[in-house]
């Protein structure tokens, strides 16, 4: 991402100085070939879905994938405390530390414990705030927003603001993006179709052909580095992917601006 990255942390005061530039993110991706399900998830009629099925499932399937990486963070952190050369050791690390402090210091919000997620903040309302005042928000016709929790208020502002809404299926599970807009919402189904439910809900799922033009991603993370505006999510690569696809289908370029929240910055040289 040669991009300009913008740190919003609540409820510490917001400063414009948090802007960087020239960032890169090299990303190489294998061959991937992703089947999309077309509109199979797409309900113009709620009656349709089944929501206590889809969420069960979510939650099973999350769990799931929360010990997978509580799994690999426990091989990572071994390996480190028996000096092996481990490339990926400082990443897991950080993300504990984190973790850690968040639950000690009750800073966080549920889903709780924080661990292997997305860490919902306390101050996670206000971040949103202070990004829905940055002028490339207010110029963003199309926003896209990672689905997790302390990211729930930026998706209700950018459908609230009449924006069309961008976000990933969760762990790209049943397709690749689903697009949501404003027009096709009533005010008292916004709020619903900000949390995965509702997203599969009211969502239309995109495949890699979609001509769509993206104006500002949103992003979640565990930790920040101030210095060059190098962040960490979760461990499972996603938001990475994410992107190169976006690259790949011409929605976004290296001149997006993206913008992190979260509730720490470490700086790794300290």
């Amino acid at each position: 991402m040669d991009s300009n990255i913008i740190r919003l942390s609540a409820p510490f005061s917001y400063n414009h100085s948090y802007l960087f530039t020239n960032q890169k993110f090299k990303l190489r991706f294998p061959s991937i070939s992703i089947r999309l399900q077309g509109r199979k998830n797409y309900h113009s009629d709620a009656k349709e879905f089944d929501e206590s099925a889809f969420e069960a499932e979510r939650l099973r399937l999350d769990a799931k994938a929360r010990d997978s990486m509580a799994q690999t963070s426990k091989r990572v952190m071994e390996a480190l405390a028996e000096e092996e050369d481990d490339p990926q050791a400082w990443k897991w690390v950080i993300r504990k530390r984190i973790w850690d402090l968040m639950e000690a210091r009750n800073i966080a919000q549920n889903p709780r414990p924080v661990h292997h997620r997305i860490p919902n903040f306390i101050g996670a309302p206000a971040a949103a705030k202070n990004l829905s005042e940055l002028q490339v928000f207010g110029m963003a016709n199309c926003v896209k927003v990672n689905p997790d929790s302390p990211q729930k208020q930026v998706r209700f502002l950018t459908l609230s603001d009449g924006k069309k809404l961008l976000t990933p299926q969760p762990r790209l599970r049943t397709g690749f993006f689903s697009v949501l807009e404003s027009s096709r919402l009533t005010p008292s189904t916004i709020n619903e179709a900000c949390n995965s439910l509702g997203i599969a809900k009211y969502g239309r799922p995109i495949g890699l052909d979609e001509k769509i033009k993206v104006d500002l991603i949103v992003i979640g993370s565990v930790a920040v580095d101030p210095k060059t505006g190098a962040r960490l999510g979760k461990g499972e690569g996603f938001a990475e992917l994410e992107y190169g696809m976006l690259q790949y289908m011409g929605a976004i370029d290296e001149s997006t601006p993206v913008v992190t929240s979260d509730a720490h910055v470490i700086c790794v040289d300290c």
